[in-house]
C-alpha cells in the first residue's frame, strides 16, 4: 500500500530535496487519474524550521505523525553527531510495523543512526559516502549508484536522484503507468534504473555524429531483435571497446544493463495494457521465452509477471 506518505525534516532543511517529496507526493493529480496521496511534513516539533537557503518553511506535525505513514521519506538536512531522539523513535516504530522507508542524500544519515542501514546496502551523495561508511560500518555502501532498494528501506544519491528513486517506489508498487503519470507532470525521465552511475562523463549528448542519442532512440524501437554490442558498434562506426566506453560515457551504465532496463519497462507496459500471453510479451521485449523474461522480472523487479498483472492490469 502507498496511501500516506510523510516527510521528516531537520533544520538546516535542504529545499530542493523537500520539494521532490513534495512534487511526487504531495500534489493532487486525480484529474488525470492518478492517485492522490495524505501527504504531510513533520520535525522535531511543529513550527518554523530555518532551510540553508535563507528562508523558513512551517513543519505543521510533530514526530507523532510517523505513526499513520505508509511511506516515510527522511529528506537531506546537514550531518550532525546526534538527531532528535524523538524523532529516531518515532522512524524505528514505522519501520517495526512496516511501513517503508526512503532518504534522498544526506537523509541516509538519519536512517544510520535509527539502524535501519545495519546488514544492508545503502547509497547516499557521492561527497558523503565515504563518511556515511566509517559512521555506520554495518551498512555496505555503494558510493557510485543513484539508489539503493533494500526494501523497505531505500537509499538514494543527491538530489535528482531522489527523483528516481521516490518514482521507483511509485512504479513498484503502483505500476508504471502510475509513475510514468507523474513523471509526465514533472516533465523528467519516468525511469532511471538504480545501478546507473551517479554522474556521467557528458551529462548532455552532444549534437551531431559523436553522439549516441540517435542509436539509443533507434534502440528503444528495436528491442525485440537481438542486439550485440558488436552489431550496435557497427551502426555507429565504433570499435566495439570504443563504443563501449562511451556508451557509458553518455548514459552511466553498460549496453547490457540498458538494453534490459528498456525491455523491462516495454514489458510492464504491456503487462499493465494488454491480454497478450506472457510469452508473446517476451518475444515482443526481446527476451525470448517467458521463462527468461520471468528471471529478470523476479531479479529486477522481485515479483514475476503474472503476479504484477494481477497488481497492475488496467492501472
Amino acid at each position: 500500500m502507498l496511501k500516506n506518505v510523510v516527510t521528516i525534516v531537520l533544520e538546516e532543511v535542504h529545499p530542493f530535496e523537500l520539494g521532490v517529496a513534495c512534487e511526487v507526493f504531495g500534489l493532487d493529480r486525480s484529474e488525470e487519474g492518478l492517485p492522490v496521496y495524505d501527504f504531510a511534513i513533520a520535525g522535531a516539533a511543529p513550527g518554523p524550521h530555518r532551510t540553508h537557503a535563507g528562508f523558513t518553511v512551517d513543519v505543521p506535525h510533530g514526530p507523532e505523525r510517523l505513526a499513520e505513514a505508509d511511506l516515510v521519506i527522511a529528506t537531506a538536512t546537514d550531518i550532525r553527531d546526534e538527531y532528535p531522539p524523538r524523532i529516531i523513535e518515532a522512524l524505528r516504530a514505522a519501520a517495526e510495523r512496516g511501513a517503508r522507508v526512503l532518504s534522498i542524500c544526506s537523509g541516509a544519515f538519519l536512517l544510520g543512526a535509527a539502524g535501519l542501514l545495519d546488514g544492508r546496502r545503502s547509497s547516499t551523495h557521492w561527497r558523503h559516502a565515504a563518511e556515511l561508511a566509517r559512521r555506520f560500518p554495518l551498512t555496505s555502501v555503494e558510493p557510485d549508484v543513484l539508489y539503493v532498494d533494500e526494501d523497505p528501506v531505500i537509499t538514494s544519491a543527491g538530489t535528482a536522484a531522489g527523483i528516481d528513486a521516490c518514482l521507483h517506489l511509485v512504479r513498484k508498487l503502483q505500476g508504471a503507468e502510475v509513475a510514468r503519470g507523474i513523471a509526465r507532470r514533472m516533465v523528467v525521465a519516468p525511469h532511471r534504473e538504480g545501478g546507473q552511475a551517479q554522474f556521467v562523463a557528458r551529462p548532455l549528448p552532444q549534437e551531431g555524429g559523436d553522439s549516441l542519442a540517435g542509436l539509443l532512440d533507434w534502440m528503444r524501437h528495436h528491442l525485440d531483435q537481438e542486439l550485440t554490442v558488436e552489431q550496435l558498434a557497427a551502426r555507429v562506426h565504433m570499435a566495439p571497446r570504443t563504443f563501449a566506453r562511451r556508451f557509458q560515457q553518455e548514459t552511466g551504465t553498460t549496453p547490457h544493463r540498458w538494453l534490459t532496463g528498456q525491455r523491462l519497462l516495454f514489458a510492464q507496459r504491456l503487462l499493465e495494457g494488454t491480454t497478450e500471453p506472457v510469452d508473446v510479451i517476451a518475444a515482443r521485449c526481446g527476451f525470448g521465452n517467458a521463462a527468461t523474461l520471468r528471471h529478470h522480472f523476479g531479479r529486477w523487479l522481485g515479483t514475476t509477471p503474472q503476479a504484477y498483472r494481477r497488481c497492475f492490469a488496467g492501472t
